[in-house]
């Protein structure tokens, strides 16, 4: 991969000065991905690849560009010369929720009225089936079970129905289907329904086993597309979604790409706004054969780069200059540091997407956690005994790290655990209760009590107050 001549300091200012470009230019929720390559986009040159690689603040809609000012990848000058800068990770209360505060906070409240159940919906999924006591008979429970099977079985075998490479009638929630709209049919070249026919031929005969897409007969210039994180990094069994657009001025120009963030900032190429930085994209400069190649690049290309490229082991130098500024020790350093946050904000886009997958989607996400939940938790087992990120299938050597920001880390993961189990285990994932951690276990289980008896004594002085 070509990297930015650039010293590191003059590509942070050239980034943060693009992404205040990207806040002016992204109002309405909108904005165009292929831009020219001239624009000082702050993203790193990536190429395309071989077509025979194989290689929660979350909401509905994504929110404006912008990056919080603790961001490693977006921090001025200061950030290159702070050696404790990965700290700074483990500040961010949005990043890191603090289960045990946030109940704190919610037992603290004292003027509760009489009789009235504080709400912790989370602590309820995460308790109930152990903290209230069940007397259940056992054909209830047997019928019970059968209809939990059923369901199940129903679910899977749509899962493993679910085609690579379909067609669907609409896209309502489509980040470009009013822009669609106005790719008018004038507008158009004359070989343009013919070329992206071409490329649902492509796509439906060449997509590797881990990128599933689905296209929109109405609306030919839709297209969305999920490709799972790979093994080996710090997105593994995450899934992650792009919807995409081909343009009027296509094929001569590339098509644009809207990353689902969930507004979650968990590459420097994947933008909070959805932006994708690519050079075959043209959102950002390369060489020439780096870019689109009328008649020649494909939407697969773009899939697959996306994956090898951006979704990559050590996604910390995809920043520019990087990889020159950080050659030794304590490059590999800082890329765990890395790596260790994203994979928290991957867990955290694993919850956003289960609770609104995308549409057409819906029967694939419920199948594929229901079929790795067990191996999501086992990775966040080993991530929290002290694993390096990425390592579960892969024997990765360990880094050496600060001893802070490891605790930091461990202890992160653990509390996600425990609401993981929640997660999994109402999709539909067996065998999950094993990783819950006993510690915040115990801790909900004890609150839970305590609620239960204070509603019992507040109950209590209403009927001898009416009496």
């Amino acid at each position: 991969m070509d990297l930015h001549a650039d010293s590191p300091n003059s590509g942070i200012k050239k980034r943060k000065q693009d992404e205040q470009d990207a806040l002016v230019s992204d109002h309405g929720n909108s904005m165009s991905v292929g831009e020219s390559s001239g624009s000082g986009d702050p993203c790193k040159s990536l190429t395309s690849i071989s077509l025979s690689s194989k290689n929660s603040n979350g909401s509905d809609s994504d929110i404006s560009c912008h990056d919080d000012d603790e961001d490693v990848i977006d921090d001025d000058d200061d950030a290159l010369e702070d050696p404790d800068y990965a700290s700074d990770f483990y500040d961010d209360d949005d990043v890191y929720e603090d289960d045990y505060s946030l109940m704190q906070d919610q037992f603290d409240n004292v003027d509760l009225p009489t009789g009235v159940e504080a709400s912790l919906p989370w602590l309820k999924d995460i308790a109930s089936s152990e903290c209230k006591p069940a007397v259940v008979h056992a054909q209830s429970e047997s019928s019970s079970k059968e209809k939990v099977d059923e369901a199940t079985d129903a679910v899977m075998q749509k899962f493993r129905q679910f085609k690579p490479f379909d067609t669907v009638d609409s896209f309502p929630d489509h980040h470009y289907d009013k822009e669609g709209a106005s790719v008018l049919e004038a507008q158009r070249p004359k070989n343009w329904a013919k070329k992206i026919q071409e490329e649902w031929k492509i796509l439906e005969e060449n997509l590797p086993e881990t990128i599933f897409v689905r296209v929109c007969e109405s609306k030919m210039e839709l297209l969305r597309a999920v490709i799972i994180g790979p093994q080996g990094t710090p997105y593994h069994d995450g899934l992650f979604f792009f919807d995409c657009l081909f343009p009027s001025s296509y094929p001569a120009g590339p098509p644009q790409v809207h990353y689902h963030s969930g507004g979650l900032r968990l590459n420097p190429n994947l933008y909070q706004c959805g932006k994708v930085c690519l050079s075959l994209l043209g959102t950002w400069h390369g060489k020439n054969s780096e870019n689109w190649i009328p008649d020649k690049s494909t939407m697969l290309q773009v899939l697959v780069s996306i994956q090898a490229l951006i979704l990559n082991e050590k996604p910390f130098f995809n920043e520019p200059g990087y990889s020159d500024a950080y050659p030794s020790e304590e490059g590999q350093r800082r890329s765990k540091d890395y790596n260790d946050n994203t994979f928290i904000l991957s867990l955290k886009t694993m919850m956003y997407t289960l609770r609104k997958p995308p549409k057409h989607f819906e029967d694939f996400v419920a199948g594929h956690f229901r079929q790795r939940g067990v191996d999501i938790l086992k990775a966040c087992r080993s991530y929290a005994e002290g694993g390096p990120v990425g390592s579960v299938l892969h024997n990765t050597r360990s880094i050496n790290a600060s001893a802070k920001n490891q605790k930091e880390f461990q202890s992160t993961v653990s509390r996600m655990m425990n609401t993981l189990v929640a997660f999994f285990s109402k999709n539909g994932s067996t065998n999950c209760e094993e990783y819950r951690s006993l510690e915040i276990y115990n801790l909900s289980a004890a609150a839970t009590a305590n609620l239960e008896v204070f509603k019992i004594e507040s109950s209590g002085s209403t009927t001898l107050t009416q009496v």
